[in-house]
Parts: structure tokens; sequence; C-alpha cells
């Protein structure tokens, strides 16, 4: 919000410079980003009149003009404005002036052989906006020549660039400011207070209808007749352009000022369109619109509205979108001679949703939103009447108000203070050299400050009373809404006190810091996955809807963001056909992220790791020819088991077909200690073909709570010293026809728990289909290793246990035993 000293010096007492001001409020939280000295643009810049003006003998579009600025002698000015004249007042800036807007020093000069002594501006080279096409002619009579130019102008002002915090919903008006400023630096306050206005008692034809109380708490509607539409006087007009504001007319101007003085929007109706839309007589309602109704508002654009808009209504017709911006059908205008004030209260959340729905944003939303102060309405609504009156000649002829605020009595909010809970959180201060605490009149000044009232309460009952006050705090209405805790007004101690004059404090011993377990997991799992040639990827959570148990968001941003994602899978198979398409080639990557997804009992959220291989995992293409060779299944697999080794894990692939992207015949689900850790297998031909994918695609993704809950074991976090055998091993080979169905993860299984007293480990070293082999069979070999860590095993030894194999896998599997 733009701040204008002139205007704040007229309700608080200042003795501060500019800057000084600036860094006291900047200090208390609120930043001032700019600080706009006005006083330099027309530094040197004086009234004059011109008393002679004559064509120039050189140039059709000059002017030689004789300018008395009250000095000896008269200067003469070429000037190029067509709207030069004699008898005019202007503003003159004389040699040696500097105009920082156009980067101009005023120097004697010759134009086209003509001397000028000086330059008459327009309100552009000065820095202000303005309509006229030329030099600025003033209106008033007999001004003094020679005098500063800048008073007449608002150009003897400072502007600061002020913003709030969006809490502190009190500081969007000059008033507001002005009660910061007066607790910052103990000025005193000179708010104005708007006199009781006399209205009528009689009835007239002005109803109010509201049809939602909640969204609409109060509505003050004001008739005002023989309202003459002119152009607000010149200081009305200087402090709205030094708050950013374009003059409008006398009514429009008076209700942005008191938008800008109180914080409370007010809006105009003319009143004959009121009645031409609807009848005479009239209706004011206060309503949600209807799906599809429509709206022309004062931007000149037709919105089509939704249940989530509030409107204000004639007759039930809308008119204005209530708090936002009003409509263009019943706007004021120059030929306004009667109108309807409002002054109202809506609900945030009510205009926010409105606002946004919309896509509409205003100063009277951006307001509404933050919450305007309710105590206060009637006091902003009398001083916009007052000024009617004043300004635009209108007579208040009826006011109808329907008002469902609570009583007074509550508007101020009563909390518990304590004096040691304030030095507890803040800690000590400093006090020259030494240090020391918060006292209760440092305490009891600053809040009175505020506006607070202060009441000492009794200590409870049991509790140590040494050196600790209570009091119990009334909040002022208009900062009912960010002071609700003790908290918060302890905050308001430390930013009034000062931030600054709180010791620097550091903890007496620091620890050591530490990573916690499971991050200290997952920073292996990312380097073991990279050091198997996989990129680690990041992706959105959220996702195109459509999936079964999807988690979809009631308010999205996008609609293809609008779902939260419930697995990884998916997102790794775009990324690889994308960086196919974008001619990178195939992609191997993994990614660790959140999935969500929705269950009978709730929504349900975990942890995952994916990875997606496809690409040629070879170093070098030479010794291929260049030919790419896509990696196999088992090299696939082996990436996720080589990390499962460097983990210590033992986990267990069997057979899997749940999965509609994969390969029925390609697909395993991997278990660890009975839970399921996740899946690994090969996209579906027909996934792979809709997607244009390369034939060997493999995708896996793993519970990351299991895996982690599983690296957190005892066992595995420390693992225990097996002293290598120092004696030779004993291999032997068995081979056997089995049924395809039956996995080569459960024989193993059978095969280590038949001779686990002196079984070493055990390998498949080969498998074999077609010619020889039964139907619906297959060849497989295994390499057994048996191995004892004191003796150098004999046949008498191994024989049995071998054979207590064999008899194992004919027993449980019925294998035909080829060796």
């Amino acid at each position: 919000m733009r701040i204008s000293l002139n205007w704040l010096r007229e309700l608080v007492e200042i003795k501060l410079s500019p800057e000084e001001l600036a860094e006291t409020l900047t200090m208390a939280g609120f930043e001032v980003e700019e600080i706009e000295d006005r006083r330099t643009w027309a530094n040197g810049v004086v009234i004059g009149k011109v008393l002679e003006r004559q064509p120039h003998p050189n140039a059709d579009k000059l002017s030689v003009c004789q300018v008395d600025i009250g000095a000896d002698e008269t200067l003469n000015i070429v000037c190029g404005a067509a709207n030069v004249k004699a008898d005019i007042y202007v503003p003159v800036a004389t040699t040696g002036t500097y105009l920082p807007n156009i980067d101009l020093k005023i120097k004697p000069a010759k134009l086209r052989g003509v001397a000028s002594q000086g330059m008459i501006c327009s309100l552009k080279e000065l820095g202000l906006p303005t309509d006229v096409d030329g030099i600025h002619i003033f209106t008033q009579e007999n001004l003094p020549l020679g005098s500063d130019v800048r008073p007449l102008l608002g150009l003897d002002d400072v502007i600061l660039d002020l913003t709030a915090t969006a809490n502190r919903a009190d500081a969007l008006s000059m008033v507001g400011v002005a009660r910061e400023v007066a607790a910052l630096t103990g000025g005193k306050l000179s708010i104005p207070e708007p006199g009781e206005v006399s209205i009528p008692k009689n009835a007239g034809n002005l109803a109010l209808k509201i049809a939602d109380t909640q969204a609409c708490p109060a509505y003050i509607g004001t008739v005002i007749e023989q309202v003459k539409i002119a152009p607000s006087p010149e200081w009305l007009q200087q402090r709205l352009r030094a708050a950013g504001v374009r003059p409008i007319s006398n009514v429009v101007d008076i209700t942005n000022y008191v938008l800008l003085e109180w914080g409370q929007p007010l809006h105009a109706f003319d009143l004959s369109r009121l009645q031409s839309v609807a009848s005479s007589d009239l209706t004011i309602g206060v309503r949600f619109a209807n799906n599809g109704e429509s709206l022309k508002t004062l931007d000149g654009q037709t919105r089509t509205l939704a249940s989530q808009n509030l409107l204000i209504t004639a007759n039930d017709k809308a008119v204005a979108l209530a708090g936002v911006m009003g409509g263009e059908e019943t706007e004021v205008h120059l030929g306004t001679q009667s109108l309807i004030l409002e002054a109202a209260l809506f609900d945030s959340v009510a205009i926010r949703r409105s606002s946004r729905s919309a896509g509409l944003r205003s100063e009277a939303s951006g307001r509404y939103e933050r919450g305007v102060n309710r105590a206060e309405l009637e006091v902003a609504n009398r001083r916009a009447l007052s000024l009617i009156s004043e300004l635009a000649s209108g007579i208040l002829v009826q006011q109808e108000i329907a008002d469902t605020r609570p009583h007074p009595s509550t508007w101020r909010r009563s909390i518990a203070l304590r004096l040691d809970r304030v030095n507890q959180i803040l800690g000590p201060i400093e006090l020259g050299e030494d240090t020391g605490e918060l006292q209760e009149q440092d305490v009891e000044r600053i809040l009175t400050a505020l506006g607070c009232q202060l009441t000492p309460s009794d200590n409870v009952p049991g509790e140590d009373t040494t050196h600790q006050s209570r009091w119990s705090v009334s909040v002022p209405p208009y900062r009912y809404r960010d002071l609700e805790r003790e908290i918060d007004l302890i905050e308001e101690i430390a930013r009034l006190y000062g931030y600054n004059k709180f010791c620097d404090t550091l903890p007496e011993k620091a620890e050591a810091g530490y990573l916690p377990l499971d991050e200290e997991l997952i920073r292996k799992l990312r380097a073991f996955f990279r050091a198997e040639g996989l990129t680690e990827l990041i992706h959105y959570s959220l996702v195109k809807p459509g999936e079964d148990r999807q988690i979809v968001l009631s308010n999205p941003l996008f609609v293809e963001y609008s779902a939260l994602r419930n697995d990884l899978i998916s997102g790794l198979i775009d990324a690889f056909q994308y960086n196919l398409e974008q001619g990178n080639g195939a992609l191997n990557g993994f990614e660790i992220g959140q999935i969500f997804w929705r269950e009978e009992d709730g929504l349900q959220e975990t942890e995952a790791l994916a990875g997606i291989v496809g690409g040629d995992i070879s170093l070098g293409k030479w010794s291929k020819s260049g030919r790419e060779e896509p990696i196999t299944w088992f090299e696939a697999k082996g990436i996720l088991e080589s990390v499962f080794r460097q983990l210590g894990l033992q986990v267990e692939f069997q057979p899997d077909r749940r999965d509609d992207r994969l390969h029925p015949g390609r697909t395993a689900s991997l278990w660890i200690q009975g839970n399921s850790l996740g899946i690994f297998g090969q996209l579906h031909p027909q996934l792979r073909r809709e997607k244009g994918l390369p034939n060997s695609v493999y995708v896996f993704q793993l519970d990351l709570d299991v895996l982690l809950d599983s690296l957190g074991e005892d066992e595995i976090l420390v693992p225990t010293f097996q002293p290598y055998s120092t004696y030779p091993a004993s291999d032997r080979d068995i081979a056997f026809f089995a049924p395809v169905k039956i996995s080569v993860a459960e024989i193993q299984k059978v095969i280590t728990k038949a001779g686990k007293d002196l079984l070493e480990s055990v390998e498949l070293f080969d498998e074999y289909r077609g010619e020889n082999v039964p139907q619906g069979q297959r060849s497989l070999a295994f390499r057994l290793v048996y191995r004892a860590s004191d003796r150098t095993l004999t046949e008498a030894e191994v024989e049995p246990v071998h054979n207590k194999v064999r008899e194992a896998l004919v027993e449980k599997f019925g294998v035909n035993l080829r060796s």
C-alpha cells in the first residue's frame, strides 16, 4: 500500500524523517519496499504567469512567451505546447532546475535562433499522470508569482510503498498505519471521528433481503438524492493519485478515499439504473449465484458465474459481484442524480472463493479476503455520507440496515498473559553492558500503545508467585483477527520493543548431528542403484485422473495434474517413452517417491522405490560393430539381486501375473521373510507396441517401508563375521526333468533345506527345452558345493547328503533325475 506522509501526518504525529520512519516500520515487520520522494520532482519549479505569447519567427509550432515569475525581469521562454496563451498561470522550471522524471537540466538555450530562459512544464514532465496534451494550466486565480509549485500539485510529499503481512488486515488503511506508527513512535493520534448524519425516519422504496447472513453479516444501504456528479476537489484527487488511484468523479472518488482511509470497501449504485433493472419498489439482495448466470462488470467483461460467486441483486437480478466489483449496468456516471451507497461486511472465505472463481481481484476483494474491521463499518459509512453531502450536495433520504453481527460486547477478545512466559519465550534483553528481563511496565506500555486494555488477574493457587505477573488483555476490535492467543501478544511485545534489543544466545552445549537410520539406508540404496548404472529420476506426485483407487483433488490447478499417483511405474514408462522420442536413447533409471491410493477404510500413503531398465548397459559399442544389445531378463534381474546382495538381504522371486502392464510369463513378485516386497517384470508386448518401446524393457517397484524394516534388523545392521574355510570344497552336479510350472526358487529352497549341514552353495548353470525333453517340462542342471570348516570332506560324507537332496527333489516335485 502506498502511504502519503502528508496524509499520514494529519492522522498521527510524526517526528521522524521519511528514512527513519521507513526503517522503524521495516524493523517492526512492515516492509517498506520504496521511498518515493516527490519533493525532488519539481525542486526549482515556480508559479509563473504568461504575459504575452507571440508566434516563433522561424518555426510554425513554437511560441515565444513572456513569463512573469515575480522576479525583476520577465523571462523569455520558447514553448512548443499548443495550449499556451496569455494570462494563464503555469509551472515554470527556471534555469538550473533538474527534472528527474525526464532526466533534464534546464540551461539557457537558443531554439531556432530565439533565446529561451527556462521551460513551461506539463504534468508529465513533473512526473504526474494527466490526459492533457500540453502544458499544465492552473485553474486558481491570483496565485503568488515565483512561489514553489509543489504544494499546489501535491509534490511536497513523500510516498512509502508499504507491504503488510497477510495477517495484518488493519494495516491496509491509513488509519491502521497511523495506529501502528503511534504505537511504534509514541506519536499522538488524530483520527477523524465522523459526526452523526441526519437521515429521515420515514419509510421509502428501498428494502433489503440477505439470503445468506453468514456470507453477509451486515449490510447498510443508503438512498441519496439530488447528487451533482463533478470532478473531485484538488486535495482529494492529489491524495488518490499519491495512493496510485486514478480520480474519476466526486462520488466514486469518495468511496475510494474511504477505502484507503478506513479499509472499508464501499460501492455506489445509480438508483435510476437500479430501478430500471428492477421496478419502482426496489429490493437489494445478497445471495449466491446460480450456475450459468452472467454479469458484465465494471471492467467491461461479461462473466459467466458459478454457485460460489456472491452477488448483489436488484429484485433478484445480479447487479454486482459482492465484495469484488460492481456491474457496468448500474455504475455511477455523469448523469447520475440519485444513488444507493452500499457499506457491507462479507465473509472472507466467501469473497476469496468468489474472486478466484471469477478470476478477478480488486482493492475491495483484497481487503475482504484478509478481513474487514466489523466494528468500524458505521464509522466508515458515516464518513462517506458526510463527504457526499459536502462535495456532491447529496441529500440523505433513506437508510436500511440488515445486521446479524454478534453483540458489540463480544468484539473485544480477552487473552491471559503471563510475564514469566513472555521472558521465557523472548529471552534476556540488552541493558548496556548488562542483560535483564522485560518488566511489567514494559509489557503494559507496549500493549496499551496497541490499543489493548490490561487488567491484572489473580495468580493460580499453589504456584510460585515470585516475580510473576498476570494480566487479562482485552484486544481492540481492529486487531481481533490476528491477536488470538498468548503467543500472539508475546510476538507483538517483541516486535514493538525491538527485535534488535534482545540478546543473541547460543545453546550452551552443541551436539553432533547424525542421520536417522532410514535416511542413511535410503542414501545407501541410492548409491547402490547409481553404481548399477541407473540414473535417479524425479516426477510430480500429481498425474491425470482415471485409474482405479485413485485419489482425485477437489480443487486442482490443472486437469492434467488433478489426481495423486498410485504407483511409480506409470511415470517411469512415460519418461522412458519421452526420452526415446527425444532421441536420448533407452532410459535406465530409478525413483524414490510417495504413492497414494484409496481404500474402504480411508486414504493410504506410502513411500516406494521403482526403476526401469531397457538400454544397452555395455560401456562401448565398438566391439559389437555399433549394434546395441538389449538387456536380458536375467541381466535386469541381476541388477536387483546385486543390490540385495550388497544390502545383505535374502529376497525370493515367485511367478506373478497380476499386473496387466507386465508380461504374464516374465513377471515375478518379490518376497522377503514372508512379506511382500514388490514386483519385477518385463513390459507386456501390447503395451510396448502402443508406446513404441524396444522389445526388452523391464520395470520393478519395491515397498520402501518393507525394505527399510528388513534392513533395520540387527543381524543386517551388525553382520557377524563368518570365517573362511581353509579346506577344499567338493562339488556335485545334479540334472533332472522338472515341470515348467515349478520355479527354480522353489527347487533351490528344497535343495538348500535337504543339504543344510554341509551344503555351501547351489547354483543353476543350465536350462534346456526342446528335443528329447518331455512335453511341459524342462531340463535343469544345478551345481552343488559341499564344504566343512574344520576338515576335508570324504566321499563317504558327501554322498549321503547328496542322495538326500536327490530324494527330496523326487519326493517333493516328482522330478525325473538324469544324473
